[in-house]
């Protein structure tokens, strides 16, 4: 460690402590505060992000961290932190303070803004705030883009470093050309699936006391984290000894198990990051198509896998008896596997999953770079919808306000969870060169898989980028082929293609 980076140290505790408050007030404002603790939340979080803002981008802090860059004996970790505390500076110091505060009071006060308008599926009641939010991340990415580069460009490389609108369309095109006809082929097979014993009166107290056995059977360390209920399943993470998962409970079981499993996925990552980087800059994962790769890999290679509920589906059967109690392995993992075009991103089949996210991409990229009016999305959505998938929404609530994202200002998000699908699917045909997935499941030793992926990905944090981390593991740089193939092995046995 050098001098410079010695003196650096303190400013990195105080950046690091502000950051953790801010998204601890975040945490319980989505889970456990009363409602009418919203509007002085607000100006907690903005009084907040005005002191994040200056403990990061200041004369002082700036001019150690240029000196840290030419430093030397500093270690990987180090380097990585003055890298990351660089481009967080660049990205702080290109938008005037007094906006940057206004922005986390808006977002703070949208999400509650959103929460109503959805209960009471009232788009215009969101229109004016998302409008705003759009607005500033407009004005905030024209700030920060170097020149020539798109704005949505800029959006997108704050999530996923490395991908750009160019390589997405690419990916969505293969997306659309592929999936698109495999799934008209699936509804042309007429082969029915019964799933009806997944619908029922569960109560709360049976779904999490289900929900706490499968996160922990997975790998969740109750020691190490919680789990609470929330509008919208997250996960948030302090540091590698807090990561806490949210779910929601309703009449349909397999949308809380799976979304359990699902937000197991990414705590495991953040538990998985080393000591030496958790509570730093560089600790948490790489990006968030490398995160949703670890989420999606959990809930849907593995947790829809047969192999995966042998050793534990009769306490399944035993925590809902008459729903499961005479429903086979066999037709519950077809059940859970069943491909239904339907309007909800989160209870999306893995068939139908991106095609829910190339909609979303195409609609960001026509508000931020085109011309689409906030107005309009509840139509064009519905559009959308009815072109790739058959359906069209009724309402907003199952429409273009289902999603907590946009309220939040994340633009530039949702690609994430289509590259993630097809990082796993990758890494996936790659794990089945290297070791037997499906005996490791049958026999319940998922800590096999868990450490493989641990040591591959989760504790480098963001140490590496996500292309860094393919290529290394799998040998070669991303490969939407992967994913093509897997869906089309996968539904092509269950619909008998």
């Amino acid at each position: 460690m050098g001098a410079k980076f010695e003196e650096l140290k303190p400013h990195f505790e105080r950046m690091m402590a502000l950051k953790t408050a801010m998204i601890l007030f975040e945490w319980d404002d989505a889970t456990l505060a009363p409602k009418e603790a919203g509007k002085l939340t607000e100006k907690v979080i903005g009084t907040l992000s005005g002191e994040y803002f200056c403990a990061v981008n200041n004369d002082k802090v700036r001019e150690l961290a240029h000196a840290c860059e030419k430093e030397e004996g500093l270690s990987e970790a180090e380097a990585a932190q003055v890298r990351e505390l660089l481009e967080e500076i660049a990205k702080l110091d290109a938008i005037p303070q007094e906006e940057y505060q206004a922005f986390a009071r808006l977002t703070a006060g949208a999400v509650r803004t959103w929460t109503k308008a959805k209960e009471e599926n009232d788009f215009d009641a969101f229109a004016p705030t998302l409008e705003k939010v759009i607005d500033y991340q407009k004005k905030f990415a024209g700030y920060r883009a170097k020149e020539g580069q798109k704005k949505y460009d800029v959006m997108l490389n704050d999530f996923e470093p490395g991908f750009s609108m160019e390589l997405l369309d690419t990916f969505f095109s293969v997306i659309k050309k592929e999936i698109v006809p495999l799934l008209k082929a699936v509804q042309a097979s007429h082969v029915e699936i019964d799933d009806s014993f997944l619908t029922g009166d569960f109560t709360d107290e049976q779904q999490e006391k289900i929900g706490r056995f499968v996160a922990e059977y997975v790998g969740f360390d109750f020691a190490k984290g919680v789990m609470a209920v929330s509008a919208h399943p997250f996960t948030t993470n302090l540091h590698n000894r807090d990561v806490r998962i949210t779910t929601h409970y309703g009449k349909n079981l397999d949308s809380s198990l799976f979304s359990i499993i699902h937000e197991t996925g990414h705590a495991l990552y953040e538990l998985g990051v080393r000591d030496d980087l958790t509570q730093t800059l560089v600790g948490e994962g790489a990006s968030m198509g490398m995160h949703e790769s670890q989420s999606r890999f959990f809930e849907n290679i593995l947790g829809r896998n047969k192999s995966f509920w042998v050793p534990i589906y009769s306490k399944l059967q035993e925590a809902f008896p008459e729903n499961l109690g005479k429903v086979s392995l066999d037709a519950f993992v077809r059940a859970v596997n069943k491909a239904t075009p339907g309007f909800i991103r989160t209870e999306a089949d893995e068939l139908t999953y991106s095609l829910h996210v190339l909609i979303r991409y195409e609609l960001e990229k026509e508000l931020i770079e085109g011309d689409l009016q906030v107005k309009d999305l509840p139509r064009i959505w519905a559009d959308k919808y009815e072109e790739y998938l058959g359906v069209r929404p009724e309402n907003v609530r199952e429409g273009v306000l289902q999603d907590i994202h946009w309220s939040q200002g994340s633009f530039g998000y949702f690609p994430s969870y289509a590259l993630g699908s097809a990082f796993g699917a990758q890494m996936y045909a790659h794990m089945k060169k290297e070791m037997d997935v499906d005996k490791l499941l049958e026999e319940g030793k998922l800590s096999v898989i868990r450490e493989y992926l641990r040591e591959h990905i989760h504790q480098y944090g963001k140490l590496k980028k996500s292309r860094e981390i393919l290529k290394e593991m799998t040998g070669e740089d991303f490969n939407a082929n992967y994913y093509v193939e897997y869906l089309k092995e996968k539904y092509g046995e269950l619909y008998a293609l």
